[in-house]
């Protein structure tokens, strides 16, 4: 069983579309969909630097269009579907819920609603690697933050104040490391609540399609039946915990045996060759990497 994965904000570097504007074809079709997200999305992947692209207006739709432009070159079909946070977008247009132009739209008004509701207050976020899960998991709830990203394999994000994380990081919870996120603000959080209701707004007029592919949504891990009720949870995600160990649960119980990670892969590989453990990966970080995915694929 195939899963195709795409990944989320944090997973983009400088000059990281270079090398895929070579391939027939890529470089129109970001130009069309760069009208559609209201950025250029070749510049920002080519010449852009690490600051302009860690801006979230800037990165989500970035990443969206990354993910879909190189499962359009890929030309694989799945067996399963799942994104981590923005990259659910993606999926969601993979699996038929949304078309890429729709996809991109919505993700559009949620990256500036996003940088908009973290500019209010100066939150962030921080990485927890090792440590007991129970331990860790009090620790975040000690300090008023919130869990934002569950992972798996050994790590939680913790979402808050700048207040908040700076004593999270004065007791830090036994036997784990904490790296702080050069990220916006603290997404997947209470603080995102104003985003949430400028997404309500921007999804009311999209008539999703069900997925054509089994699509799991970060909420629960679980598949979601119909696009009505995937659009929905895309929404409320916006400020919910994402909950990729219970994907990556739900992703062995089907008995996933391959796993390819859109580009720019390489975080959610990196996930699931510990908590996955045989299944076998494939990251697409330049086009290079296509031919072992589609070895993959056989």
């Amino acid at each position: 069983m195939l899963v195709l994965v795409a990944p989320g904000q944090g997973a983009q570097t400088p000059g990281f579309l270079t090398p895929w504007l070579e391939l027939p074809g890529l470089a129109d079709r970001l130009g069309a969909w760069s009208e559609v997200a209201g950025i250029d999305l070749v510049a920002y992947g080519t010449t852009a630097g690490a600051d302009e692209i860690r801006d979230t207006a800037v990165a989500q739709p970035l990443l969206v269009a990354a993910a879909l432009a190189a499962a359009e070159a890929l030309g694989a079909t799945p067996d399963l579907l799942a994104g981590h946070s923005v990259g659910e977008f993606a999926a969601a247009a993979l699996a038929g819920v949304l078309t890429p132009e729709q996809a991109l739209h919505l993700v559009r008004e949620r990256a500036q609603a996003m940088a908009k509701a973290a500019a209010v207050t100066e939150t962030g976020m921080t990485a927890v690697l090792g440590g007991v899960a129970e331990e860790v998991l009090a620790s975040i709830e000690k300090h008023g933050l919130t869990p934002a990203n569950i992972n798996g394999a050994g790590q939680i994000v913790a979402g808050g104040t700048l207040e908040q994380l700076a004593a999270f990081k004065e007791d830090a919870p036994a036997r784990a490391r904490l790296i702080p996120l050069s990220v916006a603000g603290a997404f997947h959080t209470r603080h995102m609540a104003p985003a949430v209701e400028s997404l309500r707004e921007a999804a009311w007029n999209v008539v999703p399609g069900d997925p054509g592919i089994t699509l799991l949504s970060n909420s629960d891990g679980q598949a979601v039946a119909t696009g009505a009720e995937f659009l929905q949870r895309l929404v409320d995600q916006v400020s919910n915990p994402v909950r990729w160990d219970a994907c990556m649960e739900t992703m062995a119980g089907l008995g996933v045996t391959r796993m390819i990670e859109l580009l720019p892969g390489g975080t959610l590989t990196g996930l699931a060759k510990r908590g996955l453990r045989g299944v076998q990966t494939v990251a697409l970080k330049t086009p290079d990497d296509l031919d072992a995915a589609r070895e993959l694929i056989k």
